[in-house]
């Protein structure tokens, strides 16, 4: 029997604008009758708007254990091992890009099984592509430290090692604290250093902007609100 395939479903960012997948790509999704979800209720709203025939309720979601076994991944994967294809899905973004998923997509890597992404939004890059940062040399970091001595400190280093390496420095943050990220960065960075925050990508409201932190601290911090952005900066030499 030829194993199914694990499709890697890139979803929308947030609730507004289209799903932003071409028209092959939603085909496939549309077909699939099995997931393997980070949690159900997102899943079956995406799945809605990325217009699956359903019925949504009737489809089979699997949640994604936090940090599963073998064993558990062997459990999620065993319908591609009997020939059926399987959608591997987060809350939003691509699954496996500061999001879960990398362990499911390794295991299958080890059992044979192939591995399709599909095209979609990931704030990362698309931060990446309006920063007008280094992107031939870039780091993302996930989630910085919480307590605003670590934070600080770790910002600094980054900084230190953007200049040493010129590279482009990108992290995320709960969209809570995003403001009080947005304040340290303007704090803790130089005045040369190129700032950018990028906020509600891929949504009618989005906005990104890059400027030096002199200029970010010469005028008003922007509301972000709990709205998902993404930070990034680039020391200059």
């Amino acid at each position: 029997m030829t194993p199914g395939r694990l499709l890697l479903i890139p979803t929308p960012l947030g609730d507004g604008g289209p799903p932003l997948l071409p028209p092959e790509h939603l085909r496939e999704i549309q077909r699939l009758r099995r997931f393997v979800v980070e949690n159900e209720k997102p899943a079956r709203a995406a799945l809605k708007r990325l217009g699956h025939p359903g019925p949504i309720a009737a489809l089979l979601l699997q949640r994604l254990p936090e940090s599963p076994a073998p064993a558990a991944l062997d459990v999620l994967l065993a319908p591609c091992l009997e020939g059926e294809d399987l959608g591997l899905m987060s809350d939003a973004g691509c699954p496996g890009v500061a999001d879960p998923g990398a362990a499911l997509v390794a295991r299958a890597h080890r059992r044979g099984i192939a591995v399709v992404p599909l095209v979609g939004p990931s704030a990362i890059l698309l931060a990446l592509m309006g920063s007008g940062l280094d992107g031939q040399r870039f780091a993302f970091h996930g989630y910085l430290p919480i307590p605003p001595s670590e934070r600080a400190a770790a910002i600094a280093a980054l900084e230190a090692e953007s200049r040493a390496r010129r590279q482009s420095q990108f992290f995320i943050e709960t969209p809570y604290r995003n403001e009080r990220m947005l304040e340290t960065l303007a704090q803790v960075l130089v005045p040369t250093t190129l700032l950018c925050v990028a906020c509600h990508l891929t949504q009618p409201d989005q906005w990104i902007r890059t400027a030096p932190v002199a200029r970010w601290r010469a005028e008003p911090l922007p509301t972000l609100g709990k709205r998902p952005t993404v930070f990034g900066f680039l020391a200059q030499q």
